[in-house]
Protein backbone atom coordinates (compact mmCIF):
# COMPACT_ATOMS: atom_id res chain seq x y z
CA UNK A 1 0.00 0.00 0.00
CA UNK A 2 1.37 3.39 -0.84
CA UNK A 3 0.57 6.76 0.95
CA UNK A 4 -1.18 9.40 -0.78
CA UNK A 5 1.67 12.18 -1.69
CA UNK A 6 0.11 15.01 0.77
CA UNK A 7 0.81 12.10 3.60
CA UNK A 8 4.25 12.00 2.73
CA UNK A 9 4.50 15.92 2.82
CA UNK A 10 2.86 15.81 6.40
CA UNK A 11 5.33 13.29 7.41
CA UNK A 12 8.27 15.19 6.14
CA UNK A 13 6.76 18.16 7.72
CA UNK A 14 6.44 15.74 11.31
CA UNK A 15 10.21 15.50 10.66
CA UNK A 16 10.85 18.88 10.43
CA UNK A 17 9.47 20.35 13.69
CA UNK A 18 11.08 17.20 15.33
CA UNK A 19 14.28 18.23 13.97
CA UNK A 20 13.57 22.13 14.89
CA UNK A 21 12.52 21.31 18.37
CA UNK A 22 16.09 20.26 19.15
CA UNK A 23 17.19 23.69 18.79
CA UNK A 24 14.64 25.18 20.58
CA UNK A 25 15.29 22.68 23.60
CA UNK A 26 19.14 23.45 23.68
CA UNK A 27 18.47 27.59 22.96
CA UNK A 28 16.49 27.27 25.95
CA UNK A 29 18.75 24.89 27.99
CA UNK A 30 21.27 27.85 27.18
CA UNK A 31 19.91 30.76 28.17
CA UNK A 32 17.92 29.40 32.23
CA UNK A 33 21.91 28.05 32.73
CA UNK A 34 23.42 31.18 31.24
CA UNK A 35 26.00 29.08 29.31
CA UNK A 36 25.88 26.99 26.17
CA UNK A 37 25.00 23.10 26.54
CA UNK A 38 23.48 20.68 25.17
CA UNK A 39 20.82 18.64 27.27
CA UNK A 40 19.58 14.98 26.74
CA UNK A 41 16.81 15.84 25.05
CA UNK A 42 18.06 17.79 22.22
CA UNK A 43 19.59 14.22 20.93
CA UNK A 44 16.10 12.29 21.31
CA UNK A 45 14.23 15.24 19.45
CA UNK A 46 17.35 14.46 17.18
CA UNK A 47 16.61 11.11 16.58
CA UNK A 48 12.97 11.19 15.70
CA UNK A 49 13.02 13.96 13.76
CA UNK A 50 16.25 12.12 11.82
CA UNK A 51 14.39 8.98 11.35
CA UNK A 52 10.80 10.59 10.29
CA UNK A 53 12.90 12.96 7.81
CA UNK A 54 15.08 9.56 6.76
CA UNK A 55 11.88 7.24 6.01
CA UNK A 56 10.69 11.04 4.11
CA UNK A 57 13.75 11.15 2.18
CA UNK A 58 13.92 7.03 1.24
CA UNK A 59 10.30 7.56 -0.21
CA UNK A 60 11.75 10.50 -1.82
CA UNK A 61 14.31 8.29 -3.33
CA UNK A 62 16.80 10.90 -2.56
CA UNK A 63 20.49 9.94 -1.99
CA UNK A 64 21.83 13.40 -0.96
CA UNK A 65 18.97 13.31 1.93
CA UNK A 66 18.74 9.88 2.75
CA UNK A 67 22.58 10.14 3.57
CA UNK A 68 22.64 12.99 5.30
CA UNK A 69 19.83 11.55 7.66
CA UNK A 70 21.78 8.24 8.14
CA UNK A 71 25.21 9.90 9.20
CA UNK A 72 23.08 12.16 11.67
CA UNK A 73 21.44 9.29 13.27
CA UNK A 74 24.34 7.62 14.04
CA UNK A 75 25.72 10.59 15.47
CA UNK A 76 23.08 10.97 18.03
CA UNK A 77 22.90 7.14 18.81
CA UNK A 78 26.65 8.05 19.78
CA UNK A 79 26.54 10.80 21.99
CA UNK A 80 23.42 8.89 23.52
CA UNK A 81 25.80 6.06 24.30
CA UNK A 82 28.32 8.66 26.12
CA UNK A 83 25.56 10.01 27.72
CA UNK A 84 24.53 6.73 29.41
CA UNK A 85 28.15 5.85 30.03
CA UNK A 86 28.88 8.85 32.02
CA UNK A 87 25.58 8.08 33.85
CA UNK A 88 26.57 4.44 35.22
CA UNK A 89 30.00 5.89 35.90
CA UNK A 90 28.36 8.40 37.79
CA UNK A 91 26.63 5.76 39.49
CA UNK A 92 29.59 3.72 40.34
CA UNK A 93 31.30 6.34 42.02
CA UNK A 94 28.69 6.96 44.40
Amino acid sequence: MTLPEHYWVIIGLTGQVFFTMRFVVQWIATEKSRKSIIPESFWYFSIVGSLILLSYSIYRKDPVFILGQAFGTTVYLRNLYFISKHKEKKHESV
